[in-house]
């Protein structure tokens, strides 16, 4: 007999069901694109193989459990993190990843620290365009170049490979980017090792450094983590064109701090104050008028400075260089590191100033001229140059003398006796005046001649006199007066006293006249002339002498009688 079946053991009951799926709710198998936790269960040909409760186990390449710079440490038995990618592949193997599990986990660590404000650690592994790689614990960051160090770094190979701190200054998890800096933990830390150091520091004190760099205005030492600037002009108490002229890079000194400014930090350090200041004698060391040789040590278009021992310092102005160079540029005199003598003209010692004089150690020039060519003396040259107010005469021992355009001719305007003179061209003068103090040679050329003026004698106004016609114009005549080296112009209207005959075309040139002196300036060497106010005179001289026209007598009798009397 056949057995039979119950139907009741081959369907599932309701209870059956749900406890089906209460097991399949409690499953906790790992779900893919998470992390999970596993157990190394081999270290197989630089592979890791890892238990996470699947089906089959997955393999993880060693190199993803190692840091930067550092092999990793890993052996059987060991928990790790890893993330899921696929359960199963092709060979039936699940697909783990440590590099991204430790990437996911970096990620939420290095955002709480970036919110923080906290400071991370990684290692710089890489070199890319612009800059460097840095791993944060599996996330990669990049270091800009200007952000390595607080100054430029040559060789970023030291720091390579090593962890240390790092800042991060912005983060972009969608787009996978983070930027850090070293500079910033750079910066921070110096900052509090400055204050620190800048707390122990006092104005005044003396304190050892290395110089650390030069520039052209100083040199930065380093006093222990904290740089100080000194300045050139607190390098030596004489004159430091360049600090590298003293200094180089490395070298120990030992500084004064100058000044410290609490707000921003800044250290002032000198050196010359560790010595005596050379200026607390100087007016005992240099007396005024006394001479001294010095070196040359800088030459402007105002000067020359001159060195008279170490920190002391004196300028010769352009006009103290030469009795007779004017307007010449001193590097045409002097020479730097010349060696030259010269006198103390003035000590300033609170001021730092001294100022001197190098023609002063030389023979005089001015003075042997003076004696040897007193005023009135005559003297040749070459005409140097010509202005609009004269000309300039080259005389003995390079000094120029001037004759101004109104000491040129006795009768001609200014630019008519400029006119005719040229340049290079020899000419004779005298001696008008020698200023020694103002170093001047007045010369006259018209003076050769003498003043034309003094042929008048005791000339005076109301004189008559004959002249002689030289041109004839409409306004009227220009005559000579005296010897003919005076001249002198009578207008129109004055020269008669009918009105029609008050026309110049009735005079010639060569034709001579007398005329009556209106106004003699000899000053001015004006000569004013009219032969109207001369026939006035005339006329009243006769009347007075020989009648009156009331009496009946007309003014021909009188004139012909007063004429007839001259004539007796």
């Amino acid at each position: 007999m056949s057995k039979t079946t119950n139907m009741s053991d081959m369907n599932p009951t309701t209870e059956d069901f749900a406890a089906l799926l209460e097991e399949s709710f409690s499953d906790n198998s790992p779900i893919e694109g998470s992390v999970i936790k596993g157990r190394v269960t081999a270290i197989e040909n630089d592979l890791v193989i890892v238990d996470v409760g699947l089906k089959t186990e997955g393999r993880v390449p060693l190199r993803e459990f190692s840091m930067a710079g550092t092999a990793a440490e890993l052996k059987a038995g060991d928990e790790v993190e890893v993330f899921l990618e696929r359960i199963e592949n092709a060979n039936g193997d699940a697909v783990l990843s440590r590099d991204k599990a430790r990437r996911e986990e970096s990620w939420i660590n290095l955002e709480k620290s970036f919110e923080a404000e906290e400071r991370v650690e990684g290692v710089i592994f890489g070199r890319v365009k612009g800059g460097f790689t840095v791993d944060l614990n599996g996330a990669t960051a990049f270091l800009p170049g200007s952000q390595v160090d607080i100054r430029p770094v040559r060789d970023v190979t030291p720091l390579m490979n090593t962890p240390q701190p790092f800042q991060i200054l912005k983060m972009d998890r969608r787009r996978g980017n983070i930027v850090v800096s070293r500079r910033a933990i750079m910066e921070e830390s110096r900052a509090e090792a400055r204050s620190e150091i800048v707390q122990n520091l006092v104005e005044g004190q003396t304190v050892e450094g290395v110089v650390k760099n030069i520039t052209d205005y100083g040199a930065f030492v380093d006093l222990g983590g904290v740089d100080g600037l000194l300045h050139v002009t607190d390098i030596a108490w004489r004159r430091v064109n360049h600090p590298s002229e003293v200094l180089t890079v490395g070298e120990t000194v030992k500084v004064q701090v100058v000044k410290i400014n609490s707000e921003t930090q800044r250290i002032s350090l000198g050196m010359k104050q560790l010595e005596s200041d050379p200026w607390d004698d100087v007016t005992a060391r240099f007396p005024l008028e006394s001479k001294v040789k010095g070196q040359v040590t800088n030459i402007t278009d105002y000067g020359a400075f001159v060195e008279l021992g170490s920190g002391i310092e004196g300028l010769v102005h352009v006009s103290e260089m030469s009795w007779v160079k004017k307007n010449v540029h001193p590097g045409k005199i002097v020479s730097t590191s010349q060696e030259v003598e010269v006198m103390i003209l003035e000590v300033d010692a609170e001021k730092r100033r001294i100022s001197l004089g190098l023609k002063q150690c030389m023979e005089n020039p001015w003075e042997d001229f003076s004696s040897k060519y007193p005023s009135g003396t005559k003297v040749s040259g070459e005409i140097k140059n010509i202005t609009e107010f004269g000309l300039f005469v080259g005389l003995e021992d390079e000094i120029d003398g001037m004759v101004h355009i109104s000491d040129l001719d006795w009768n001609a305007s200014g630019d008519e006796a400029l006119a005719k003179f040229t340049k290079g061209q020899t000419v004779e003068a005298v001696v008008l005046d020698v200023d020694q103090e103002k170093e001047r040679v007045s010369l006259g050329i018209k003076q050769l001649d003498g003043d034309p003026f003094e042929s008048l004698g005791n000339l005076r106004r109301g004189d008559s006199v004959t002249c002689e016609v030289t041109a004839v114009n409409d306004g009227g005549l220009e005559v000579s007066v005296g010897d003919g080296d005076v001249s002198a112009f009578i207008r129109r209207s004055d020269l008669s006293r009918d009105r029609e005959d008050q026309r110049p075309e009735r005079f010639s040139v060569g034709d001579k006249l007398d005329a009556m002196v209106t106004n003699l300036d000899k000053r001015d060497r004006r000569v004013g002339l009219s032969i109207k106010a001369l026939e006035i005179a005339e006329e009243k001289e006769a009347v007075a002498q020989y009648g009156s026209s009331d009496s009946g007598a007309s003014l021909g009798d009188i004139l012909g009688a007063a004429l007839n009397r001259e004539d007796d």
